[in-house]
């Protein structure tokens, strides 16, 4: 490769470097609004659904931040190489713990068989989730793809999968909403762990390829 071709490359990779430290901001401006509102409205209605999803919005912020450093770290092989495995990992744990605290807490209210409340707030949020995380998802993996970084891709799918939870989660509290079933709440909610936990157990075995 000649020294032209070479700056030439490198200033690309700045180029999706920025971008991608862009998206990261909105992800992370946007999840943490999300994460505020899930938590507030699903602990006010006693929404596993919504808590679940909340949860799941701190993880994405988590995510974007473990990201950014990635993303900070592209033009060092070194530190890219050490940053791509270990923001994979931390992600993987995250999502590891979120699976579990969701099994436990809408088994519990299964069992106990308590009721949440409606949460107008809660689909609200969940319905404009479902527009904005495909929009991020998609610009994030272009980014990621350019880059050949697979933690990027990984979080990249981490905001899709926030997008699949959005519409699982809002199927839920909606039809407890609209028909008052109750059980639907923490059904979608329980449908959301093997998804979260096999995102999980794939950045916990996470290898760097190259």
């Amino acid at each position: 490769m000649s020294i032209a071709s070479a700056a030439e490359s490198t200033d690309r990779r700045r180029a999706l470097v920025r971008r991608g430290i862009l998206l990261s901001y909105a992800t992370i401006t946007y999840n943490s609004l999300e994460a505020i509102v899930a938590l507030i409205a699903g602990i006010l209605a006693g929404s596993v659904a919504l808590v679940g999803f909340g949860f799941d919005s701190v993880i994405e912020v988590t995510a974007s931040l473990a990201a950014q450093w990635r993303l900070r770290a592209d033009l060092d092989a070194h530190r890219r190489e050490h940053a791509e495995l270990l923001t994979m990992r931390i992600v993987g744990a995250c999502f590891i713990g979120l699976a579990v605290y969701i099994l436990y807490d809408a088994g519990t209210t299964l069992w106990e068989r308590r009721a949440p409340e409606r949460s107008v707030l809660g689909i609200v949020m969940l319905a404009l989730s479902m527009v904005v995380m495909p929009l991020l998802a998609r610009s994030k993996k272009s980014v990621a793809r350019a880059l050949a970084s697979g933690a990027l891709q990984a979080e990249a799918r981490q905001t899709s999968l926030c997008a699949y939870l959005s519409v699982i989660g809002l199927a839920g509290v909606a039809l407890n909403a609209a028909v008052g079933w109750w059980w639907a709440d923490p059904v979608a909610a329980l449908i959301m762990v093997p998804i979260i936990a096999q995102e999980g157990v794939e950045g916990l075995r996470a290898r760097v390829c190259c």
